[in-house]
């Protein structure tokens, strides 16, 4: 496939993805504990744990071409 292509892959799923994630942890954070320490955590996970997922969609992405 070329760069290209995977490259639109990329920019028409990265924000489908992230917006089902923000969805996610909107409707997870209803149940987090209302104590300041508790939520820290929680917010601080929530915001890098989306890179985990994306991140081979990302390598494959930028792979060069087999030939």
């Amino acid at each position: 496939m070329h760069p290209r292509q995977k490259k639109l892959i990329l920019v028409l799923a990265a924000p489908v993805f992230l917006l089902l994630y923000v969805m996610f942890a909107l409707a997870l954070s209803e149940y987090v504990p209302k104590h300041w320490l508790v939520q820290l955590v929680f917010y601080i996970l929530a915001g890098t744990l989306w890179a985990f997922p994306l991140k081979p969609v990302f390598i494959w992405a930028n792979t060069p071409p087999k030939e």
